[in-house]
């Protein structure tokens, strides 16, 4: 049994010696009684914390002598949580040189702003994983102070990866919180930005950060979101990409419902237009709800460009989107069963393309999609150097070996490789991973019944979106239910002296963002 234990049950001992020698009323009996019970539960709680630490190498006990008093005090610490200079520079040096006689004393001396006495012995555990330093006193055990001195151990901020930008900033969230939610309160210093930390994981014990711009985001909104994360129940949490499962409207689709960004200058406009982020410790992405469909193919780089130029880029987009869906279910749709549709002269190069292809075009097709999955599963695995060769050569020797074996026809190869270049335009790697499994059914159902199937197929994707929601609201919008107003920054950018109101389904408490009126007056400097 430790040291610390052995002085908390002398001490026990004696003061129950002193209280035998004084008189004492029946009242004052049953008292003592019970404050006994309490040491006694106090002591078997901490006995079991400290035998269980102390199964771990890491952790560690230090004794120290008061120069002045001769008092010897006790840290109690897990070194690979604690940042050690903190001890030797801030903490020691005061608590060796300078006089005192009770713990109570050390919130005075220590100059650390995080510093706690307790007598609660529950707390100590958690504590000390927590970062946190244990200080005792040998003489009085039955109250103790914590101080923080936690060690971050994290990277520095770089250039975002997946939303990188040529114009715009070139920051991009870090795995520190404390890190994160600086980036943003950056950008948006005002009262009204509210942070509400959570702890979820009954293992990891994940901070988890929900921000929203209180008289600003819609309360149903904000509601939601604390429910849905109060009602987790899951013992461990690694990342953000967890609570995209965890708090969705329908987990079971394919589309995600939260937006995933990198950015914190995309956050901070999010959440001024009256949206909810949620900030996970550890992950370097955060989350931003409601969404809708249409945001996942408008890229923050859009609002650095001219208004003209973003719509123009945001039509290109939409267009490879649905080309990457379409074109080899509808390659295969006509060669199976609409001959008919083909233009005499195209006929006889598709022919010619296919005249030593052995296999049905169905199959064709999967051999070729399923490479360039392949390839791009591969690439995405291997280190970056390698990857690329990888992606490049293994492209270009298997295609072309392929036509030449005479696997696969070449008309089908270039479909298949502008349907793959067409899936790269998404801005968001969530839905781009959608988008390439989108494919396969519509492929199965063209075979099956040629444009019939396809029309079958894109049937049952209306409606799975329409019935899909976001926190609630409706994942279509603005398409359905319509809203002209919110066009203005959904399919289209149109200048930023139109777009004064917020977006009308977020039903948000402020709706107005700046005054239409003043933002068309535009005077000369001479007038």
């Amino acid at each position: 049994m430790s040291i610390f234990f052995r002085r908390r049950r002398r001490q026990k001992e004696q003061d129950d010696k002193e209280q035998k020698k004084q008189p004492s009323s029946k009242g004052n009996a049953e008292k003592d009684k019970d404050k006994n019970k309490d040491d006694e539960k106090a002591n078997k709680h901490a006995e079991e914390w400290e035998k269980e630490l102390s199964k771990s190498t890491d952790y560690q006990k230090k004794d120290y002598i008061n120069r002045k008093t001769g008092k010897k005090f006790i840290f109690t610490f897990i070194p690979t949580l604690v940042e050690e200079k903190v001890l030797d520079n801030n903490a020691l040096p005061p608590l060796l040189e300078e006089e005192f006689l009770k713990i109570i004393d050390v919130k005075k001396l220590l100059p650390i702003a995080d510093v706690e006495v307790s007598s609660d012995t529950k707390k100590i555990a958690q504590k000390l994983l927590d970062g946190y330093v244990l200080l005792t006193l040998e003489e009085d055990t039955r109250e103790f102070a914590f101080f923080s001195a936690k060690k971050t151990v994290v990277r520095s901020v770089t250039s975002p990866e997946i939303e990188f930008s040529v114009i715009g900033p070139k920051e991009a969230f870090v795995e520190s919180i404390g890190d994160n939610l600086n980036m943003v309160r950056t950008r948006l210093p005002v009262k009204e930005l509210i942070i509400e930390e959570y702890t979820v994981g009954k293992l990891s014990r994940t901070k988890v950060a929900v921000i929203y711009i209180d008289g600003i985001t819609n309360k149903e909104i904000i509601n939601t979101v604390k429910q849905r994360i109060d009602d987790i129940v899951k013992d461990e949490i690694a990342d953000s990409s967890y609570f995209t499962q965890l708090i969705a409207d329908n987990g079971n689709s394919p589309f995600p419902q939260l937006l995933d960004s990198e950015r914190p200058d995309r956050v901070a406009s999010s959440l001024a237009e009256g949206k909810v982020a949620i900030i996970v410790d550890g992950s370097p992405h955060a989350l931003i709800g409601p969404t809708s469909l249409t945001e996942f193919f408008n890229a923050f780089e859009d609002y650095f460009l001219n208004w003209i130029l973003a719509t123009f880029i945001r039509m290109i987009r939409l267009f490879a989107v649905v080309f990457s869906i379409m074109i080899t279910p509808l390659y295969v749709a006509v060669v199976t069963h609409h001959y008919e549709l083909i233009p005499k002269d195209l006929l006889v190069t598709l022919v010619a393309s296919r005249r030593v292809v052995p296999f049905p075009p169905v199959l064709e097709a999967l051999f070729l999609e399923v490479t360039i999955e392949l390839l791009r599963e591969a690439g995405a695995r291997l280190p970056t150097k390698v990857g690329q060769t990888i992606g490049i050569v293994g492209g270009i020797v298997i295609g072309t070996a392929s036509v030449e074996a005479g696997l696969t026809s070449n008309v089908l190869l270039i479909f298949i490789a502008l349907s793959a270049l067409a899936s790269f335009t998404t801005p968001v790697y969530q839905m781009s991973n959608t988008i390439r499994l989108l494919r396969f059914p519509f492929l199965f159902m063209a075979e099956i019944w040629g444009i019939l199937g396809m029309t079958i197929a894109f049937s049952f994707l209306i409606a799975h979106l329409l019935r899909l929601t976001s926190l609630g609201l409706p994942y279509m919008e603005p398409v359905f239910p319509l809203r002209l107003h919110d066009f203005k920054d959904a399919l289209f950018r149109l200048p930023f002296s139109s777009q004064s109101k917020r977006p009308t389904f977020l039903r948000t408490g402020d709706s107005s963002r700046f005054s239409k009126d003043k933002a068309k007056k535009k005077k000369d400097i001479d007038e």
